[in-house]
């Protein structure tokens, strides 16, 4: 890949830009996609997760022009932490699905219709990643915090939510737009979400394999020295929490 362009706005469709934050991690990837959405140049703009604290960040995000709202795609504080900062400098309110992100504003729905910056932006609660996740659907393309990254795959807190969202997002036309919060766009998301479904289930059969050789009461690092193996340990932590979110599911479905 060549190198992110941080600090430029990047028009990546139509009615959609990206503004790349300058906090590249194993976690983050480049960095934090902060998404501009509006219908024309010249209409009010919706912010989607302005990312951390960072004023550099922010203060270019506050220069795009009107912001209208800030919609937040999950908790973590690489998409919300700047929320409330940015909130105050652009006098718009935020709204998320989680009501203590809200300021000035109620939290969203999944199925709702939010009518800003122009267009029509409908919510889909995909939870997985966070109980909060949502992803927003408009024109062609969806927005997909971390619920599907540009590459690589996320860190989960609930499986059994976590495949049910991909099910949901398998079911979007051929051809919709993924822009996710961190990594390149995505040509096919339906086609990107299969492909995580099916890595799901090719993990969740390495993890019943380690557990018939490690014994049903394995931790989460004893599975991960298993089945990564071959990734690199600094993911190994990260990888912990997706092993554990596997192991939950798999004994619920034992209990079930």
């Amino acid at each position: 890949m060549s190198a992110p362009a941080y600090g430029v706005l990047r028009q990546v469709s139509a009615t959609a830009s990206v503004l790349l934050e300058n906090n590249p991690s194993s976690m983050t990837l480049e960095g934090t996609n902060s998404w501009v959405l509006r219908a024309t140049p010249s209409t009010p703009a919706v912010v989607v997760d302005p990312g951390y604290r960072d004023l550099e960040h922010l203060e270019l995000l506050a220069a795009v022009g009107e912001v209208e709202l800030i919609l937040l795609t999950h908790f973590h504080p690489d998409h919300a932490e700047g929320a409330p900062w940015l909130a105050e400098r652009v006098g718009a309110p935020v709204r998320a699905f989680d009501p203590s992100l809200c300021l000035s504003a109620e939290a969203f729905a999944d199925g709702e219709e939010i009518a800003a910056g122009g267009l029509s932006i409908r919510v889909l609660h995909t939870p997985g990643h966070t109980g909060d996740s949502v992803s927003l659907v408009l024109d062609g393309q969806v927005l997909t915090g971390d619920t599907v990254l540009g590459r690589g795959t996320t860190v989960l807190h609930d499986l059994g939510d976590y495949l049910r969202s991909l099910r949901k997002l398998i079911e979007l036309p051929a051809g919709t737009l993924g822009l996710p919060g961190h990594g390149p766009e995505l040509s096919d998301l339906a086609s990107t979400a299969r492909e995580y479904l099916a890595h799901r289930e090719q993990r969740l059969g390495q993890v019943r394999s380690a557990l018939k050789v490690l014994g049903a009461d394995a931790t989460p690092r004893q599975v991960v020295e298993v089945v990564y193996a071959d990734v690199d340990r600094a993911l190994w932590a990260p990888a912990e929490l997706s092993v554990q979110a596997q192991l939950d599911y798999l004994r619920s479905e034992e209990q079930g």
